[in-house]
């Protein structure tokens, strides 16, 4: 009989849980999903199968703690003892080395920090280079976010989506060698906030091909919250074949703590791998909803892993009109912000210029002139769905394309900002109510 094996990241944000049978993923999911706290630290109960043989958590206590007191920060320890303890570098280039669709690969692990390190360079899973604390293009960027007016370890995608509406007015390289753990405090008072964002991302655009020289070879991963760069992973493409597993990030690290159990490559097939919805969604239904009242929510299915909805529990609206404003409206969101549209692999090639991509991580140029999925520098963080694919929205889009001619649909997670994206059923009939959103 198979071990099962739980891994867990917890204790700093967005917790996650993996649970794996040998090679199979039984589950992945997102702490805040269950206690509907956002970005919350701590796992569930609610997460963890009744039993296992082993539970392995995602980083190293001890070397934490030693660069916590360095930092001034105080000890903490995990809420429960583990069979295995791993490094945090060493669980996000797992996760990423244990799903990748090749094996000969380099692996580029960028976050804020793990323990003492805060990039990696790795040869498959051996780690051929290491930057550490306090240098942290990580930490830069969230403190950068904060300097922003906008949430740290939450809202860094807000930056990103900022900087196409500013200029790298402003050299930042300075900063990256002290402790941004405290913050950047009101730097450049007088600086728009957009040319601020803007020269972040360039910063950390140009460091990233900087760590280019120590790869070899043509396969590349990239692993670490930071792999959620999708404006900056666009840039590698020209030169790689790359993969970036659709939770890089700490949640993510949970899947990486429990393969290095038994350090076996996993049978990867899709991202939806949270809690199960499992009730019938007539696509038919929601097209004509759609045709009618423009958007609406769909809640089916297995959640996704990852921070970005790719079908399963997703607000969705017709991006023919213009509907952008609409759905920020809805979504309490900033009138700015970007929307990403999904649409049916066959027909990608006819309305975006870029590389097909399934997770929403990297960026295209569209070839079209439906704005409410193109951001103002012309690109769209684009979901490919393809003919296999499990989730609904394969479906609704192929009702939708026989009645429209339209091939896409403008998706965006089912929540509202600053809140979990829904997760049960319940959830999905609470959000109904609140937000006069028609969930399917």
């Amino acid at each position: 009989m198979k071990m099962i094996n739980v891994g867990v990241s917890e204790g700093f944000h967005d917790a996650g849980v993996t649970v794996l049978e040998g090679k199979k993923i039984l589950h992945a999911s997102h702490s805040e999903r269950y206690s509907r706290v956002k970005n919350d630290k701590w796992i569930s109960l609610k997460q963890l199968p009744y039993t296992y043989d082993n539970i392995a958590y995602y980083e190293s206590p001890f070397w934490k703690n030693t660069r916590r007191i360095f930092a001034g920060q105080g000890i903490e320890y995990p809420r429960r003892k583990y069979d295995y303890y791993f490094r945090h570098h060493q669980t996000h280039a797992a996760a990423g080395y244990l799903t990748a669709p090749f094996h000969d690969c380099n692996i580029i692990v960028i976050d804020a920090i793990g323990e003492w390190e805060t990039i990696t360079i790795w040869d498959n899973m051996k780690k051929i280079k290491s930057f550490r604390y306090p240098y942290s293009l990580g930490l830069l960027y969230s403190a950068i976010t904060q300097r922003l007016g906008l949430k740290p370890n939450e809202e860094e995608y807000i930056t990103m989506g900022m900087a196409a509406f500013g200029e790298p007015k402003y050299d930042l390289e300075y900063l990256l060698e002290q402790n941004n753990h405290r913050g950047v405090g009101n730097i450049l008072p007088n600086a728009r906030p957009e040319d601020l964002a803007a020269s972040i991302q360039n910063l950390y655009e140009t460091k990233l091909k900087e760590l280019l020289r120590y790869t070899t070879k043509k396969n590349l991963i990239l692993a670490g919250g930071c792999a959620l760069n999708c404006v900056a992973n666009s840039k590698l493409l020209d030169y790689y074949n790359i993969w970036i597993m659709p939770s890089p990030g700490d949640a993510g690290s949970s899947l990486g703590a429990a393969a290095l159990v038994n350090g076996i490559r996993l049978d990867w097939e899709h991202p939806y791998l949270g809690y199960n919805i499992n009730q019938y969604v007539n696509p038919k239904e929601v097209v004509e909803h759609l045709l009618k009242h423009k958007y609406c929510g769909i809640a089916n299915g297995r959640a996704e892993f990852g921070p970005r909805a790719l079908g399963n529990r997703s607000l969705i609206a017709d991006p023919r009109y213009d509907v952008k404003d609409t759905v920020n409206t809805i979504k309490q969101r900033q009138k700015y912000r970007p929307f990403a549209p999904m649409i049916l692999e066959e027909h990608f090639d006819d309305y975006f210029k870029g590389r097909k991509n399934r997770y929403m991580q990297f960026v295209s140029k569209a070839m079209h002139d439906y704005s409410s999925v193109t951001h103002i520098d012309g690109t769209a963080r684009v979901q490919v769905v393809e003919q296999t694919n499990t989730s609904v929205a394969r479906l609704i889009l192929e009702e939708f394309y026989a009645k429209t001619g339209c091939p896409m649909l403008l998706n965006t997670s089912l929540n509202i900002k600053g809140q979990p994206i829904v997760n049960t059923w319940l959830d999905a009939i609470n959000f109904e109510r609140k937000y006069n959103v028609k969930v399917f």
